[in-house]
């Protein structure tokens, strides 16, 4: 939930973020990079599989009152099961939410470690789910740990390096800040076994101390691998799910968590490589998180299922040598809304195409200005690639 507002290499003036700033610093800073949804579960999915969340199945939210049946389909290839066939170590610390059951757990999805939660979010001390439920997991059992979260994610990340610093490892570090309950290190605890979620009072000054505890364990992370020797070695990329709740923001942005305008998913993104990437460079590539995969895949010298279908692309060209990437339409779809966005054009509809609405993001950003009658041929290409 950390909004494209919400980070100063992005022009925040409300939080310290000096450790991703660095990354951007020190790498690449993505000016529209985008989660391929609006809300956590199916940009995960999308992350996982380089798929369209509508691929797998995961277009919403899996909640932990309604959905502890069902999960990212196990025959999906997930890019830790991708980099696994070249040899690769991986690891996933932190939020999985594709999933509840041990069968659908990240230990089934090809990564060796998992020590994190299974829902959307866990209370930060108590570790238990909206619904009450105990939610901390060591590979598929469930193992009580005490401490807060956002440090206990940083903890076992930084352990993971230092374990693995001799061969090849993929760390996936899915952090839970600044996501509700709105809770600092010595808060008490807003879950109950009896009762699940209850009221989360919020406080800006709270949700300033979750990013910046945050922002704290990336600069601990990035010094874990410089100590273990491998910045020249390795790929550091940093980005939100998708958009803010309250009090975050989306910065210039409409909208926010929940929705197809930019503020739901066009999202901070930062990433460096010591001494491949360029440092200092900014990019206004449109990319989204789907490209992670084959991304990765090429990284890694690893080859593709000859029966996946991605809608991802590597990056990786882009990256170390700044080419461009060929031209693509991109869609987001949550519940009823829809968009597509081709070059500099965005159209918003509804899953029935009724009343689109067009806009020209290179002039208007905050897409303010509807501009469907001034261009009804960009229109009904948009509306046809959307169908």
């Amino acid at each position: 939930d950390l909004g494209y507002g919400d980070v100063g290499c992005f022009g925040s003036k409300r939080f310290q973020t000096p450790n991703i700033d660095a990354i951007a610093a020190d790498g690449i800073r993505f000016t529209d990079f985008h989660s391929n949804a609006a809300v956590c579960s199916p940009t995960r999915a999308a992350l996982l599989t380089g798929r369209y969340q509508q691929r797998t199945g995961i277009t919403g939210v899996v909640t932990a009152k309604s959905h502890r049946h069902t999960g990212l389909d196990l025959d999906e290839t997930t890019f830790a099961e991708v980099v696994k066939t070249v040899g690769y170590t991986t690891a996933l610390f932190g939020k999985w939410h594709v999933g509840y059951q041990s069968d659908y757990n990240p230990v089934r999805q090809g990564f060796d470690e998992f020590i994190g939660y299974v829902s959307g979010n866990v209370d930060y001390h108590a570790h238990l789910d909206q619904t009450g439920k105990e939610d901390w997991w060591k590979q598929d059992a469930l193992s009580p740990e005490e401490g807060y979260t956002t440090d206990l994610i940083t903890d076992h990340g930084v352990d993971f390096i230092q374990r693995n610093k001799d061969r090849p490892f993929l760390l996936y570090l899915a952090h839970e800040a600044p996501h509700y309950p709105h809770q600092g290190r010595k808060d008490p605890p807003r879950y109950t076994r009896e009762k699940g979620r209850t009221k989360d009072p919020v406080t800006l000054d709270v949700y300033k101390e979750m990013i910046e505890v945050m922002d704290d364990g990336v600069g601990r992370i990035r010094q874990a691998v410089e100590r273990a020797g491998l910045s020249d070695r390795t790929l550091i990329f940093f980005f939100s799910d998708n958009g803010p709740s309250n009090p975050g923001s989306a910065g210039q942005l409409k909208g926010r968590k929940g929705q197809i305008w930019e503020g739901g998913h066009r999202v901070p993104a930062t990433a460096c490589w010591l001494g491949t990437i360029k440092a200092g460079r900014v990019s206004n590539a449109t990319l989204m998180g789907a490209d992670l995969l084959p991304t990765i895949a090429a990284m890694a010298g690893a080859l593709l299922p000859e029966d996946v279908k991605v809608d991802g692309v590597s990056l990786l060209p882009h990256l170390t040598k700044g080419e461009a990437l060929a031209p693509r339409p991109l869609f987001w779809g949550l519940k009823k809304q829809l968009a597509v966005r081709k070059g500099d054009y965005k159209l918003v509809t509804t899953t029935d195409f009724s009343d689109p609405a067009l806009y020209d993001l290179r002039n208007d950003l905050g897409e303010t200005r509807n501009i469907v009658e001034q261009h009804p041929e960009v229109t009904q290409e948009l509306l046809m690639l959307l169908k």
